[in-house]
């Protein structure tokens, strides 16, 4: 019985990778960086990008649907600090982004809202202009495939403090952005506890840190 099933995961691993046009083996044995035979990426990738005409390289982590980056991806310095957390829906831009400085402060917060490629259109509550707590819904059609949408959020990094807010609404900002440099927030800036420095000095050099090796499929008996 053992054998039998041994027999068919084998059989099942064959038959996926026959299906895909190309990929690589990292070594957990995990096949990623996908291509089917239609030239779509699909699943879990490793993305390099070498350092460019003064722009910094970086490597990116997540999954592919059909050629489009979808859910949960992390980006990631060419020495392992994760500097961004990215959310992705059809491709683009959805819901909480994150960024990070190379030591692992958090530097700012975006939000966006990705557009159903197959219906650009979407239903929505919008507050009457007239009549005090009353909302309308209407009907919207993107323009665009994804937009800023809600508060975006911007920190000092040497503090973890909000500096300023933005609010969006379907890519347009709203009035009364603020900032949060009042007197009580500096006051409780100076008064924070702080950890000692060498705690500090470590826990930054650390944060975020990535290991991941792969090897290529072609190499493979």
């Amino acid at each position: 019985m053992r054998f039998l099933i041994l027999a068919m995961l084998a059989f099942f691993s064959f038959d996926c990778q026959a299906q895909l046009k190309s990929y690589i083996i990292s070594v957990k044995g995990d096949t990623l960086n996908r291509v089917d035979n239609n030239g779509k990426k699909q699943g879990p990738w490793v993305v390099h990008v070498d350092d460019l005409r003064g722009e910094p390289g970086y490597e990116e982590e997540g999954y592919f649907k059909n050629g489009k980056k979808e859910g949960n991806w992390r980006r990631y310095t060419l020495s392992g600090d994760m500097i961004a957390r990215e959310n992705y829906k059809w491709g683009e831009k959805d819901g909480k982004q994150e960024y990070y400085t190379k030591m692992g402060d958090l530097l700012r917060e975006e939000s966006w809202y990705a557009a159903n490629p197959d219906n650009p259109y979407d239903t929505v509550e919008v507050p009457d202009p007239v009549i005090p707590n009353k909302w309308e819904t209407k009907i919207i059609k993107m323009e665009v495939a994804s937009v800023e949408h809600g508060t975006w959020k911007f920190y000092d990094p040497s503090t973890g403090f909000i500096v300023r807010q933005e609010t969006f609404f379907f890519g347009q900002k709203e009035k009364g952005n603020k900032n949060s440099n009042d007197s009580a927030a500096v006051a409780a800036r100076k008064t924070e506890k702080e950890k000692p420095k060498a705690v500090q000095d470590w826990e930054k050099k650390n944060s975020g840190r990535k290991k991941v090796k792969v090897r290529d499929g072609t190499t493979l008996y």
